[in-house]
C-alpha cells in the first residue's frame, strides 16, 4: 500500500514562482524531473495567467501532469499531479454565473479533490463580500450534489477564512476583517460541517500560519500571519491521514508568494 502527499499553495502568479516551485518540488526539476519524495498532487490558486500562456512545459519538466483554468492578472487555479487526473471539471456547473478560474474538481487514485480559490471579499461593506458568502453556499451545495461525504474527498485551497482566534496573530484588532468577521466564520463552519480540518487534527495549538503579508515588515520572522489555506477531509480519508503541516520554508526564499504550502500525508493507497 502506497503513500500519497497532497498539498495546496496560493502561488500569487505561477510564472513569478517557477523557481520557487522547482526548488520546493525537489531541487533542479528543470533537468532532473520531480523528486520521489515531493508531493503527488499540488492544488494551486492565483495562477494569474491566461491558459494560452500557462507554463505547461515547465510543469511537465517538473514531472507533473497539469490541468488549469486562468485569466490575465487575476484568479486562476490548477492541479499538478504525478499521474493523470480523472473526471476533471471547472466551476460549479449549477446553472448560475460560474467561476471556472476559481474551482477545479477532479479525481486522483480514488480521491475526489475540490480545489477552490474563495473570493477575498475586500470589505464587509463591499458587494464582493456578498459574492464570497454566496460562493461558500455554492461550495456546500456542490458537495451535497456530488455526494462527497461518503467518499474519499478533500476540499483544499485558499479559502480566505481564518476559522478561529488561534488562526491569526491579532484577532482582537481584526474582528471586522473580511477574512475573520464572525458571520463569515459561522457560514464557513456550516459549509465545512461534516469534514475534518486536517491541519487542526494534527496541530491543535496556535501560532501556525499559511499567509504572511508583504505589507507587514518581517512578517514571517515575527510570525505575524493568518491561517487561511486549508485542507478539509471526509472521515473515510481522514482515517488514512498520518500528518498535516504548513511548510513555511518557501516563504523565506527570494521572491516568494505571500502564502506558503499546506501539505497532508496519507497512506494505504
Amino acid at each position: 500500500m502506497g503513500k500519497i502527499k497532497i498539498a495546496t499553495f496560493n502561488v500569487n502568479s505561477i510564472r513569478s514562482r517557477l523557481e520557487i516551485l522547482s526548488r520546493w518540488l525537489g531541487g533542479d526539476a528543470y533537468s532532473d524531473g520531480v523528486n520521489s519524495d515531493s508531493v503527488d498532487v499540488l492544488c494551486i490558486q492565483e495562477t494569474k495567467v491566461e491558459d494560452r500562456d500557462f507554463p505547461l512545459l515547465q510543469m511537465k519538466q517538473f514531472g507533473y501532469d497539469c490541468v488549469y483554468c486562468g485569466e490575465k492578472s487575476y484568479n486562476g487555479v490548477a492541479i499538478l499531479s504525478k499521474e493523470p487526473l480523472e473526471e476533471v471539471s471547472f466551476g460549479f456547473n449549477d446553472g448560475e454565473e460560474d467561476f471556472p478560474t476559481r474551482v477545479i474538481y477532479a479525481k486522483y487514485k480514488g480521491i475526489n479533490i475540490l480545489n477552490t480559490y474563495v473570493p477575498q471579499g475586500k470589505e464587509i461593506i463591499h458587494p464582493d463580500y456578498q459574492v464570497k458568502l454566496k460562493f461558500l453556499d455554492r461550495v456546500k451545495k456542490f458537495m451535497e450534489n456530488n455526494s462527497v461525504y461518503d467518499s474519499h474527498f478533500l476540499w483544499l485551497g485558499d479559502m480566505n477564512v481564518a476559522p478561529t482566534e488561534i488562526d491569526l496573530t491579532n484577532p482582537k484588532t481584526n474582528k471586522d476583517n473580511v477574512c475573520f468577521y464572525l458571520p463569515l466564520r459561522e457560514k464557513f463552519s456550516f459549509v465545512s460541517k461534516g469534514l475534518v480540518d486536517l491541519f487542526r487534527k494534527f496541530n491543535p495549538d496556535g501560532g501556525h500560519y499559511s499567509f504572511f503579508s508583504y505589507l507587514v515588515k518581517d512578517s514571517l520572522s515575527r510570525n505575524i500571519g493568518w491561517r487561511v489555506d486549508h485542507i478539509f477531509a471526509t472521515e473515510s480519508i481522514t482515517k488514512k491521514a498520518n500528518g498535516c503541516y504548513i511548510d513555511t520554508t518557501p516563504r523565506s526564499w527570494e521572491r516568494p508568494s505571500d502564502h506558503t504550502p499546506v501539505v497532508a500525508e496519507f497512506e494505504g493507497f
